[in-house]
């Protein structure tokens, strides 16, 4: 008896054991498909999800003749209408020098008709080779037959002709993953630095070894091939959240970068592994540093004009004005270029580094101490200084060393640009700046560490029936200055006004007048004449919100939970200074209290100063953020700050007829 006890006791404890242990999803052979999948209504742990990766499988390896190669699988399953874009398939690749190539593709859509699979193929007359510029081509195509339920699958092979161009892989995507696996296979002789963004935790985590040879007879050559297999399973979306950093810098992913290969017991070679090695690659790399010299139609005129000035700094400021005047960018980054710096000051048009490059040599030319720099903006992603991968960046600008210790960030890019302040969408980030005539570089991190402000000076009048008119001004100083001139100059007036307004169909600018608009030095000036309809008044009360023309009406983190770091880029203050006239026979009835509050560590500061008299309200808010990033650690505290905060600036002021 105690026996059959004893195995009865185990086989429960076994099946309890093995109903605990969750189970891992698997990748499935091509066109093989189960029921359970097609018949599968939404994602069970994001159940909102429009569309889900059933699965996606990378294997990265190297072959016997060690090239490059990685076999991509990939499964979506589409809920709804609204996740048939997923069906849009777009493959980039490098294919200067036929560098990457795909092959293999297979593709088609699988839909359940009358309870079985139904399968339609890709037609491949439908797939189609965009090329992006000289370096970069896609391979771009739409699944046949979508509609809600479908479930959608590609394979193909991606090869690349230069061993170091290890491919990234990527386990969370804007849609949620069940079932993420990526496999590398690479011999032992080969050194690789690993960046890892991996905070989730695998499901699997398998190495394994196999002895391998290359060559025949006395020239054959053995080695062990070392295999990796990382996956992981039910991987959230990374929604798009507000001032968030590059979805590079938060997606799940491991990135390889080949530092040097051991040819078997002679010499090592060395890949970039230092950023010297970088620096040298950019003087000599005939897209870059071979451009550096290269004479422009013209440039004697501006360079003598340049050289006529007084000082450095207004040498400076003219060339800069005259490049990015000049100049149209065709929302192309690169940090190489892709026609060259003569032909594109012909066609008066380039990407980033070209015009940035153009910008360089005419600075040179008219004496200045300049360098060319390499950058990564804000929607690109991150530069991590210990990883020496060129790939990280995606522009170019001008690092200017002035007298007095001054030092100057150009891009002239963006045409509302100020040459005495480092873009804002460079900010936070690293720059790496290249000298090629005493083969010398440097690093430089990025960053703006005064408070960016924007004032506001309202005075209106507030009349019976509920009517209030008046003028503002409103004060833009730096980031805030090219903001509002890129709205103003890109969207037109009537555009820029609704965005003033806040689209409140309410609030009526009857004359917008703007100065300082071609003085960088100088704020931009603002000012308004309005008229507004006080919405939910009556014969006996007068109701109004203060807080007018600040874009501090509607929160942004309306979200409880956060995947990202909160980044503006640059510390904001904001001031808003109000009086308002009472009309005769009204009172106030309610009035907000003064307050001050801060968040518990002190980052950021409201106060708001409320008064009155017998004839008018005043008021004032301040905010005074002391940092420019908040991590999701934090986002708790500053989510209820800011839902307090807002609250408080949507507060109402309440008249009553006397």
């Amino acid at each position: 008896m105690n026996r059959l006890f004893a195995v009865l006791l185990a086989c429960l404890l076994s099946f309890v054991a093995k109903a605990q242990t969750p189970v891992v999803p698997q990748v499935q052979p091509f066109g093989k498909i189960s029921n359970a999948d097609l018949e599968m209504k939404s994602c069970d742990f994001e159940p909102d999800a429009n569309a889900l990766v059933l699965f996606n499988q990378g294997e990265a390896y190297y072959d016997h003749n060690v090239d490059l190669s990685m076999t991509i699988h990939k499964r979506i399953k589409i809920f709804n209408d609204h996740g048939k874009n997923e069906a849009n398939i777009r493959i980039e690749y490098v294919s200067g020098g036929h560098r990457e190539y795909i092959t293999g593709l297979q593709a088609q859509t699988i839909n359940l008709v009358d309870g079985k699979p139904e399968i339609i193929k890709l037609d491949k007359k439908q797939v189609f080779t965009e090329i992006v510029d000289k370096n970069r081509s896609a391979l771009v195509f739409s699944m046949p037959n979508v509609k809600a339920g479908s479930v959608i699958e590609y394979k193909y092979v991606w090869n690349s002709n230069d061993i170091s161009d290890f491919p990234d892989w990527y386990f969370q995507e804007s849609i949620p993953t069940r079932y993420s696996e990526f496999v590398t296979m690479i011999p032992d002789f080969m050194e690789f630095k690993i960046k890892a963004n991996i905070t989730k935790s695998l499901v699997k985590m398998d190495r394994s070894s196999e002895a391998r040879s290359t060559g025949t007879g006395s020239s054959a050559i053995s080695y062990s091939l070392e295999k990796e297999t990382r996956a992981m399973a039910m991987v959230h979306s990374l929604p798009d959240e507000p001032y968030m950093s590059a979805k590079a810098d938060n997606l799940e992913s491991i990135v390889h970068q080949l530092t040097a290969v051991r040819p078997f017991g002679t010499f090592t070679k060395s890949f970039s592994d230092t950023w010297n090695k970088v620096a040298g690659y950019l003087v000599d790399d005939e897209d870059f540093g071979a451009q550096f010299k290269r004479k422009l139609t013209g440039e004697e005129a501006i360079i003598a004009k340049a050289k006529s000035m007084a000082t450095d700094e207004q040498r400076m400021a003219y060339i800069f004005s005259e490049v990015k005047n000049a100049m149209k960018w065709n929302g192309v980054d690169r940090w190489y270029t892709n026609d060259g710096t003569v032909k594109a000051w012909e066609k008066k048009t380039g990407n980033s580094t070209e015009i940035n490059l153009i910008l360089y040599h005419l600075l040179k030319q008219a004496g200045l101490k300049v360098y060319p720099m390499i950058v990564s903006t804000r929607d690109h992603g991150k530069v991590v200084p210990y990883y020496t991968f060129l790939y990280q960046f995606n522009r170019t600008v001008v690092y200017v060393e002035a007298p007095d210790d001054k030092t100057f960030v150009l891009d002239a890019t963006n045409k509302y640009n100020a040459y005495h302040e480092t873009p804002s969408n460079i900010l936070n980030g690293m720059g790496l700046w290249v000298d090629k005539e005493k083969k010398t570089f440097d690093k430089i991190y990025l960053a703006h560490t005064a408070p960016v402000r924007n004032v506001i000076m309202l005075n209106a009048a507030i009349k019976p029936g509920g009517k209030m008119s008046g003028t503002a001004q409103i004060n833009s100083f730096s980031y805030n200055r090219t903001s509002a001139l890129d709205h103003y100059k890109t969207d037109g007036e009537k555009k820029y006004i609704e965005y003033l307004t806040d689209k409140n169909n309410s609030l009526k600018i009857s004359a917008l007048k703007i100065e300082n608009m071609e003085a960088d030095t100088l704020p931009l000036v603002q000012n308004v004449d309005f008229d507004m309809d006080l919405t939910g008044s009556d014969e006996n009360y007068i109701y109004f919100v203060p807080n007018l023309f600040s874009t501090l009406r509607t929160n942004p983190f309306l979200a409880e939970n956060r995947f990202t770091d909160v980044e503006f880029g640059y510390r904001n203050n904001y001031m808003l200074n109000s009086t308002f006239s009472i009309p005769a026979n009204y009172k106030v009835e309610a009035l907000p209290k003064s307050v001050s509050m801060m968040m518990p560590d002190s980052s950021i500061v409201f106060r708001r100063f409320i008064a009155n008299d017998a004839d008018k309200v005043v008021v004032r808010y301040t905010i005074d953020y002391k940092k420019d990033t908040y991590s999701k650690g934090t986002y708790p505290e500053f989510f209820e700050f800011c839902k307090k905060m807002y609250e408080m600036l949507n507060e109402q002021v309440v008249l009553k007829k006397s």
